[in-house]
């Protein structure tokens, strides 16, 4: 039956793309000479605007925007029209083209979570425009975005510490996108297998006689089941983007509005205490969801910039955001719990409605000067966090009934009903009250000196740090004085760029990570314990060459921090891992009509402190031991127009368990497309055709080495097909 559907796709597929290019023909027939050759322009035009492109080039927080090759760290931009050719329907699907970057899940929801250099990145600790707790909470759409800028390594100095306790390996920032000079007029239309519909509109403007007023508004809605069985996704995004810029003012509002809903959704699977083994993959789009797990994701969200030019070398720049977050949904969790791995399960769930209340700012002065010979570019900051979450808990039994009212299997599901939510809860499902605040307030300096004509680049700078952190009582809402703290860290960076010409640069940093401490679990005797930042530190050489149209770059990094053990039935920070491992990225046009984006990350994590040394010199859990990517465009001459893609994800072993007595096997997945672009009535039309997982491999595509014993499935063979007109 599959094969069937399969085949129907294929043939559908085939039928539109042939009716298209018979179009042009039948209408080439008919023209003038010069029509076919304005044809041929806008069809070059147009195939060359829709190339996928890298930019190594991306905000580095209280450095402004930098190119790489002047940077002593590892940034690079993912831009739109790669979004817009890949048919991203998330930030995961974008983040996947990066070979350091592997995407996880988070616990029992339809949530994106990432790991890089072997740290995991949560949804909520996404930049946008350089400031957290903007975006929306668990899944980002990509649509509105112009660029996904992702910085490998710790960045505690450049962004300051991440209000979600996670990005030590790395942070990824988003841009919205901005009205350009030529007006955009752009509508698409899209499907995606089974039964996903959808499409977008993007519109720009500048307005003025020198163009200082611009509008950008852009927006997306998709619906229907996605490849696993029955599971439903929807999503609404909205955004509208506004800037004015005169000679020396710059400033810009961008506000969006974004609706998630996942039902029937296939959750992650937990192994019990008792197993041993990891079990065999299910078919690859077997559903073991149950039709009540469902979650609705409402964000409303904006941030407002201002640049102003004191002097021509001198720039004062302010930023301010806020996001209104709302959360609903009933989460369903499986786990197996027979040694012998016949899929034999149980099922539990849980309700907890939240509801988050966050701003950000950040204000500084930006500038360069000489002191004879040396060049500085300095800056100078402040910036604060706010952010204040409101939940509350209904929990289900967490083990197997003994009536068996909630028994089920992997391999071969079956419904059950909603099992009672009376084994624990707290606060008021209808009307959730105060549980976690979070203040960050931060003051940053650095300079850049610059030597020998600034082939020689040394960065020096500190951030300041005060955290307060007061978590709540939610079944009254009152603070919670025991476990609240106030704390301060100081986290220095030094950075060296050696250009010995303008395409090839070596460079150094050492630079801290900086996160909120984690909480002492339930049966340890401190258990709600709330513990101080901890920090981790990082070491990283690398080497960046551009050859004409080609960048490629390589690091070798080092990474320690502590990790949370339990010594006498305390739970300490006195743990430790180290993540240590070499990068190799390189994207571009490596001849005419071929660009390629490919690497290798190899990390190497080990577990160096243990509880009562068990497990000392271990791997760490959840991180794969290699990962690798090769994309590659082709736009063969025989046809023009065509463009030819093809993907190939290589992730390699990782172990489930802090013993490393059970490991996930190695995974390759294949991904083919084709677009092509041709010209109706002298506007452009670019058709697209993907086919991920081609094969329609089943695996087990990861375990977040964040939540630790649960499996995350792969996906099933997706098809996505769109058109978009340019106008």
């Amino acid at each position: 039956m599959k094969k069937t559907i399969f085949t129907r796709h294929i043939l559908i597929a085939s039928t539109s793309a042939l009716a298209a290019l018979a179009t042009p023909v039948f209408a080439q027939d008919a023209a003038l000479a010069s029509d076919r050759e304005d044809a041929d322009d806008i069809v070059v035009t147009a195939q060359r605007n829709n190339q996928t492109q890298v930019s190594r080039t991306g905000s580095l927080g209280a450095l402004g925007d930098q190119d790489a090759m002047s940077t002593p760290f590892a940034v690079k931009s993912y831009n739109e029209a790669l979004i817009l050719n890949q048919q991203a329907t998330s930030l995961g699907e974008v983040l996947e083209n990066d070979p350091s970057v592997r995407m996880s899940r988070g616990f029992g929801v339809a949530a994106e979570s990432f790991v890089i250099r072997g740290f995991t990145l949560f949804g909520e600790d996404i930049a946008i425009d350089g400031l957290y707790g903007i975006t929306p909470r668990q899944l980002i759409s990509p649509e509105l975005y112009d660029q996904v800028q992702i910085l490998n390594g710790s960045s505690a100095f450049l962004f300051g510490a991440s209000p979600g306790t996670s990005g030590l390996g790395g942070t990824v920032s988003v841009r919205p996108k901005r009205a350009q000079s030529k007006p955009i007029n752009r509508l698409t239309a899209n499907f995606q297998s089974s039964k996903h519909f959808g499409g977008s509109f993007d519109f720009g403007r500048r307005f003025g006689d020198n163009d200082q007023f611009g509008v950008r508004i852009n927006g997306a809605g998709r619906w229907g089941d996605i490849a696993v069985d029955d599971e439903y996704r929807s999503s609404v995004v909205l955004g509208t983007g506004l800037d004015w810029r005169s000679d020396r003012l710059r400033v810009s509002l961008d506000l969006a509005y974004q609706r998630v809903k996942v039902s029937y959704m296939r959750p992650n699977v937990q192994l019990a205490f008792n197993v041993t083994e990891i079990p065999d993959v299910p078919d690859v789009s077997r559903n073991y969801g149950q039709p009540w797990h469902y979650t609705t994701m409402r964000s409303i969200f904006g941030v407002f910039k201002a640049e102003y030019d004191l002097t021509d070398d001198i720039m004062a720049y302010a930023a301010i955001g806020a996001a209104d977050v709302a959360e609903r949904g009933l989460y369903q969790g499986l786990t197996i719990d027979n040694a012998v791995s016949t899929g034999d399960a149980f099922v539990t769930a849980v309700n907890v409605p939240r509801n988050d209340n966050n701003e950000a700012g950040q204000i500084g002065i930006r500038g360069k000067f000489s002191t004879g010979p040396v060049n500085h570019q300095f800056n100078i900051g402040a910036s604060h966090l706010r952010q204040m979450n409101r939940n509350a808990f209904e929990y289900s039994r967490q083990d197997r009934d003994p009536l068996g009212s909630n028994a089920n299997n992997l391999y071969e599901p079956v419904v059950v009903a909603v099992p009672a939510l009376d084994f624990f809860a707290a606060g008021d499902p209808d009307d959730p009250l105060k549980a976690f605040g979070t203040r960050m307030t931060s003051f940053f300096v650095s300079d850049t000196l610059g030597f020998l004509d600034d082939r020689l680049l040394l960065t020096v700078g500190a951030r300041h740090q005060k955290l307060d952190i007061q978590p709540y009582f939610n079944t009254t809402g009152e603070p919670d004085l025991t476990t609240a703290y106030k704390k301060n860290a100081t986290t220095p960076v030094v950075g060296v760029v050696v250009k010995p010409s303008e395409n090839l640069s070596f460079y150094a940093n050492r630079i801290e990570g900086l996160t909120q401490g984690p909480t002492a679990p339930a049966g340890t005797t401190n258990s709600g314990e709330v513990f101080p930042p901890f920090r981790s530190v990082q070491y990283e050489l690398g080497v960046k060459v551009e050859i004409g149209a080609v960048n490629a770059s390589v690091a070798v990094f080092q990474t320690s921090r502590p990790q949370g053990i339990i010594v006498g039935n305390t739970f300490t920070l006195d743990g430790k891992q180290r993540n240590k491992g070499l990068e190799i990225s390189i994207d571009g046009e490596i001849a005419k009509g071929l660009r390629v984006i490919t690497g290798l990350s190899i990390t190497d994590a080990k577990q160096l402190s243990t509880q009562g040394g068990l497990f000392d010199g271990n791997k760490a859990f959840g991180v794969p031991d290699y990962t690798a990517n090769a994309n590659i465009e082709w736009d063969p001459s025989f046809l023009p127009g065509l463009t030819l893609t093809g993907r190939v994800v290589q992730t390699g072993k990782q172990y489930f368990d802090q013993a490393n007595t059970m490991r996930l096997p190695n995974w390759t997945r294949l991904d083919l497309g084709a677009r092509y672009v041709l010209a109706a009535s002298n506007v452009p039309v670019t058709l697209r055709f993907n086919i991920d997982n081609v094969a329609n491999r089943s695996y087990w595509a990861s375990t977040s080495p964040a939540f630790g014993t649960y499996l995350i499935q792969g996906l099933p063979r997706t098809i996505k097909m769109s058109a978009t007109v340019d106008f």
